[in-house]
């Protein structure tokens, strides 16, 4: 069972801590109707389909997940635009000076722009993907020595930050229940989102389909909609300062 992934490089997705299973949904769901599920059966199957097809999200929420996840600063802000469901406390470099770690693509990561797109890129590197490759880790290299030689020169290091790239490494602990992260990864699984949040998505994906793999097909379905994470009725057949989400840069 994948508990921990890499991703990006020196990226991570990393399982810590699972509450609940299919059947823990199942019983959320048959509480209305004081019944109690001890085995998960074809049954139970069923009910959780019908409740991902019908939407009724509820039930959903009281599976929970808690991983350890390191990405790019860059990935990290689209990631936490999903908050309805999330805790996360992040990495703070008021704290910490140690060695920042940076994502470098290789050349043949450099996607060129896509002009008939407002974003989004090409499937193909850039031109001259190798010099452009060259300027990019000239540019990090250059970041991570001023940044050392601001510290060195006695800079705090909530000042000396500043001149962090958005490709250095943050590091966080994260909360979500199921349909959270049923509706993140909907979101961001798409065709039209950037690769590297994808990468990442996708091997929460593969973590949370071990660990629920009744419910998070019948969430990820195609032909059912993202959860909408707000309270949703019972179905009817029996069935601060540094705060918690503190920001590296």
């Amino acid at each position: 069972m994948a508990q921990n992934m890499t991703v990006c490089g020196n990226g991570f997705v990393e399982c810590l801590e699972v509450f609940g299973n299919d059947l823990t949904v199942v019983n959320a769901a048959r509480v209305s109707f004081a019944k109690e599920s001890k085995e998960f059966t074809n049954q139970d199957a069923r009910l959780v389909k019908y409740l991902a097809r019908h939407n009724h999200v509820t039930p959903f929420f009281h599976p929970q997940v808690r991983f350890r996840i390191k990405m790019p600063i860059f990935v990290a802000r689209e990631w936490y635009r999903h908050q309805i469901g999330f805790a996360r406390n992040e990495v703070s470099r008021r704290y910490v000076d140690t060695p920042p770690e940076v994502w470098q693509p290789t050349a043949e990561e450099i996607r060129a722009r896509d002009p008939r797109a407002k974003q989004g890129s090409k499937d193909c590197p850039v031109e001259s993907c190798v010099d452009v490759y060259n300027i990019m880790k000239t540019a990090q290299d250059d970041a991570l020595k001023t940044y050392s030689d601001l510290l060195a020169a006695g800079v705090a290091p909530e000042i000396a930050r500043a001149v962090l790239p958005q490709s250095m490494l943050t590091e966080f602990i994260e909360t979500g229940s199921l349909a959270a992260y049923a509706r993140l990864c909907k979101l961001r699984l798409d065709p039209t989102a950037q690769k590297e949040i994808r990468d990442f998505a996708g091997a929460v994906e593969k973590i949370l389909y071990a660990h629920f793999p009744v419910s998070w097909a019948a969430l990820m379905d195609s032909d059912v909609s993202a959860p909408v994470l707000a309270p949703a009725p019972a179905p009817a057949p029996a069935l601060t300062g540094e705060s918690s989400m503190n920001v590296i840069m």
